[in-house]
C-alpha cells in the first residue's frame, strides 16, 4: 500500500492522490499533500494548534470543504500546517487538529498559491486502502 501523497501533473493546475490505511489517513495526507504545494512542509514547526470543524452533503464535499477550510485559514491569517490529526470524520462531519505556525518569511519559501480545491478529478476510493484525488485551482 502506498502512504502519503503524490503531485499528479496536470496542464494547467495541480492535483493530488493522497493515500492511507483509512479515510482519516488519507484525508490528513491529503491536506498534508495541499501544503507542500506550498512550502516545503519540513520547514514548518508545530508550534500552534488550529482546531477545524466542517460539514458536508457528502465524502467527496467533505473532502473538498476540508482543504478549502484548509486554504481559507492559510490565506486569513497566514498559517502553514504540517501535521493534521483528524479526530472524527463521518460522511458528513469533519474534526480535526492542525499543527503548524505563522508564515515566517525568512523561513517559508511560498511556491505558489492555491485558489480552491474543486470537484474535477475528484474521487474517493475506498478498500483495503484508501486513496483520494483531487485538483487545485492554481
Amino acid at each position: 500500500m502506498k502512504s502519503g501523497f503524490e503531485i499528479i501533473d496536470h496542464t494547467a493546475d495541480v492535483a493530488i492522490a493522497a493515500y492511507g490505511a483509512d479515510l482519516k489517513e488519507a484525508f490528513a495526507n491529503a491536506a498534508c499533500g495541499l501544503f507542500s504545494i506550498i512550502t516545503n512542509i519540513d520547514e514548518v514547526r508545530e508550534a500552534t494548534r488550529r482546531d477545524v470543524e466542517v460539514n458536508a452533503d457528502d465524502k467527496k464535499d467533505l473532502l473538498v470543504s476540508w482543504l478549502n477550510e484548509l486554504i481559507y485559514i492559510y490565506e486569513v491569517e497566514r498559517l502553514l500546517f504540517k501535521r493534521f490529526d483528524i479526530a472524527d470524520l463521518g460522511e458528513t462531519k469533519l474534526k480535526a487538529y492542525c499543527y503548524g505556525e505563522a508564515i515566517d518569511p525568512k523561513r517559508h519559501e511560498i511556491r505558489g498559491e492555491i485558489k480552491a480545491a474543486t470537484y474535477h478529478m475528484l474521487k474517493i476510493e475506498e478498500g483495503d486502502s484508501v486513496r483520494v484525488q483531487v485538483l487545485f485551482d492554481i
